[in-house]
């Protein structure tokens, strides 16, 4: 009897073989970039990243009615904190990186990574992004939400549609066979026909058994390059769009902070994706 040689296959156990022999083919193509076999779920693992995101997304509903003018960052942290671990989850921002807080609240010009704190105070016309992210039995989720306080200027508020509509387009490019490159493509195309630039130094990234794997997925590109999508894959795609430049700095003062160059709003949506056998699904909003 001879033995299965256990290097020959790619995905794992379980996986359709349909998948198995497409994978098979590509890897004869030396021009293919397939994604490391590590960040192909199991159902086991999808399973479970899965209970984490049902509690993200809920945490998300949860605090949508709490952000209005008047309130502190630093209460809409505390409500995330007190949320997450109410459903016996952890906040997965909460010292990484040696990061402070619960959730990234960026407000205006902060393009991501705002840390909440009890100074900023939300105002009638700011648009708000909150992005958390849980830890729940080990598995990872991740998304982000923008929110219009008040009247906002009709610009501002046109920057925050079509960063949403960006976000969509990018999620409608992500597709079993698709490159990243198709992802980003789509996105920078429709961002730059209605004049916004698409930042250049954040990205996207495979999430789930960590917070941030591989691949990393730019919100700009070439179609038909880069990474090919395979069913099993999960990962984000959270465009960020500003007004002006795309050009960013860093806070240096908390060196997490980051805020457009030129002082211009940015808008940001975040989803997490499974890449299926027939498209995506939408693990997180």
């Amino acid at each position: 009897m001879s033995k299965q040689n256990k290097g020959s296959r790619f995905t794992p156990f379980n996986y359709p073989i349909e998948v198995e022999q497409r994978i098979q083919e590509l890897r004869k193509d030396k021009h293919v970039l397939l994604p490391p076999r590590k960040i192909l779920r199991t159902k086991e693992q999808i399973a479970g990243i899965r209970a984490s995101a049902e509690i993200n997304t809920a945490l998300l509903d949860f605090i949508t009615p709490h952000v209005k003018a008047g309130v502190s960052t630093r209460y809409l942290d505390n409500l995330i904190y007190q949320f997450t671990t109410d459903n016996g989850a952890i906040p997965a921002p909460l010292g990484y990186g040696e990061f402070p807080k619960s959730a990234c609240i960026s407000i205006n010009d902060v393009v991501c990574h705002g840390i909440p704190n009890e100074y900023d105070i939300l105002e009638e016309g700011d648009i708000v992004n909150i992005d958390v992210s849980t830890i729940y039995k080990g598995y990872f989720s991740d998304a982000s939400r923008m929110f219009t306080i008040g009247k906002v200027d009709p610009e501002v508020k046109r920057l925050v549609d079509v960063c949403k509509e960006c976000l969509d387009l990018g999620i409608k490019a992500a597709q079993p066979w698709a490159t990243l490159g198709d992802v980003g493509a789509a996105i920078q195309e429709h961002a730059e026909k209605n004049g916004f630039s698409v930042v250049r130094d954040f990205c996207g990234h495979g999430v789930g058994v960590q917070f941030h794997e591989d691949p990393e997925v730019l919100h700009y590109g070439v179609k038909g390059t880069g990474m090919t999508l395979v069913p099993g894959m999960t990962l984000t795609i959270e465009p960020m769009l500003n007004m002006g430049s795309y050009e960013v700095f860093i806070d240096s003062e908390d060196n997490w902070t980051a805020c457009t160059d030129d002082g211009k709003p940015s808008a940001q949506w975040e989803h997490m994706l499974l890449i299926t056998e027939t498209g995506n699904e939408i693990l997180t909003y």
